[in-house]
């Protein structure tokens, strides 16, 4: 019995976090691949979020030959929690690489952001956001799906 309560009240914190929708999102600001700062405002509607470089490679696949400016297009931001990789590696070799990419992808160097939305590991979390307020969320394991759901974002109702 003892365990169970104590499960149940590790598990509390986690509860408090999950976003419901109607929510307001917390704002914040982070830097993109460039150095240049991004700040989440009211005119963002799709919020994506990959946990890891698994889910960051579903987005890299999934706006694979596209044309610069197709995530701003749909009022959509990236970002991508590096608090794992070790930073002589984000510095030498995965933001340089990042920076060749047709996309803007805000770097979660602490995991202060991306910690604050549901979504597991290996996936991307989608945000609809109006008037930064959660509409609804979901998860994407596959790169076609995600795709397949970018290319309908532009065509969707703000």
């Amino acid at each position: 019995m003892k365990y169970a309560i104590a499960l149940l009240c590790s598990l509390l914190p986690l509860l408090a976090n999950a976003l419901e929708p109607g929510d307001k999102l917390a704002p914040f600001t982070l830097l993109d691949q460039y150095d240049q700062a991004y700040s989440l405002d009211a005119s963002t509607h799709i919020l994506l979020v990959a946990r890891d470089m698994d889910g960051a490679k579903l987005v890299k696949a999934a706006l694979a030959e596209q044309p610069k400016g197709y995530l701003e297009a749909r009022a959509a931001v990236f970002v991508a929690d590096i608090q794992r990789m070790p930073a002589l590696i984000s510095k030498l070799f995965a933001i340089p690489t990042m920076r060749a990419y047709n996309y803007r992808v805000l770097l979660d160097r602490e995991g202060r952001v991306a910690s604050r939305y549901s979504g597991q590991d290996g996936q991307v979390q989608w945000l609809q956001l109006e008037h930064g307020a959660l509409v609804s969320q979901r998860a994407f394991t596959d790169a076609a799906a995600l795709k397949v759901a970018l290319e309908a974002a532009l065509n969707a109702p703000r």
